[in-house]
């Protein structure tokens, strides 16, 4: 038995690093890599629960690395082994979660490179009124993308912010 997990988890992780580096490939020649799932990767989604365990490799077996306590916090979906997804968030932090803890509703997080307040706007322009102005790691769902400008909604906020300021969405990515 020890020898078979001594042997099942560099196995695992050799895996899931080469399904990652296939992905990243693919993205990077401009196909579209899909996974066993059939989704393509990578993939934003975000996360459904409040409280998520993170685990090192795609199993439950694995040690837990740390515990995401925030619902609705956008990640990538970097590549997926059975029903494990490998997920990295806005940090750069990686780690497998079991697939049902995940949501397929877009949300993004507001990014700044100064830390500074970022314009929320009422029209995708940058000459609309301003209507909020967000801090960094705010959170809200994705309602529509046109390449260049998301629209946004949260509590107490609604309206247009610079694709590039937001987290959760790819370069010149549309969503309707």
């Amino acid at each position: 038995m020890t020898l078979w997990r001594n042997w099942q988890r560099p196995a695992t992780c050799v895996l899931a690093a080469a399904l990652t580096c296939l992905a990243t490939a693919a993205w990077a020649a401009g196909e579209i890599a899909t996974g066993p799932s059939g989704l393509p990767l990578p993939r934003f989604v975000s996360l459904k629960a409040d409280r998520i365990n993170v685990h090192v490799g795609p199993a439950k077996t694995y040690d837990v690395t740390w515990i995401y306590t925030r619902a609705s916090l956008p990640v990538e979906i970097t590549a997926e082994f059975e029903n494990w997804r490998r997920i990295r968030d806005g940090e750069g932090a990686e780690g497998w979660v079991y697939h049902s803890l995940l949501s397929g509703r877009r949300t993004g997080m507001v990014v700044s490179k100064d830390d500074s307040i970022v314009p929320l706007r009422d029209a995708g322009d940058p000459e609309g009124t301003i209507t909020a102005k967000l801090e960094p790691g705010v959170v809200g769902i994705v309602k529509r993308c046109t390449g260049s400008w998301c629209r946004i909604s949260g509590e107490g906020f609604d309206g247009w912010i610079e694709q590039s300021r937001l987290w959760g969405v790819y370069p010149n990515e549309k969503i309707d």
